[in-house]
């Protein structure tokens, strides 16, 4: 689905990008828009349709950042931190606005006991970083190193 379709009002893709992994996501709310490249940027490297409650933990973090574009980047490279440093997967996000940011809800689980459909992501970049508010809601694109 793309953003302008309407017959959904939130989603995630990955669109095709030389070398690296890029993701477009859309919802009517920023924080629906941020879980959503959340899961799309998991997708893009695990089939998490079998992913359920259990073995599942979570971890409670806050991202906080000056404008809606760093939020989206701190929220992402806490997704890359845990694959790296826990081989944890989010399969599930909770978001809640804070005074300078977000809680974030981390529902985790081990990246191995999911099928491999793509390479990881190792880092988040700022080229064409975008996430912006308009008349159908939230739309964000990131791109991110593999």
């Amino acid at each position: 689905m793309h953003p302008e379709d309407g017959a959904r009002r939130a989603g995630h893709r990955g669109v095709p990008h030389t070398a690296d992994l890029r993701v477009e996501a859309w919802a009517p709310t920023r924080e629906e828009c941020l879980a959503h490249a959340v899961r799309g940027v998991c997708e893009s490297f695990l089939d998490l349709s079998g992913a359920g409650a259990t073995g599942v933990r979570r971890r409670d973090v806050v991202v906080r950042a000056d404008s809606d574009a760093d939020l989206l980047v701190a929220l992402l490279e806490e997704v890359v931190y845990w694959l790296d440093t826990a081989d944890e997967v989010p399969v599930d996000v909770e978001l809640t606005e804070t005074a300078d940011g977000l809680r974030a809800g981390l529902h985790m689980a081990d990246a191995s006991s999911f099928p491999v459909t793509g390479a990881a992501p190792k880092a988040v970049t700022l080229h064409e970083l975008d996430f912006t508010h308009g008349l159908e809601g939230w739309t964000c694109s990131v791109t991110l190193d593999v």
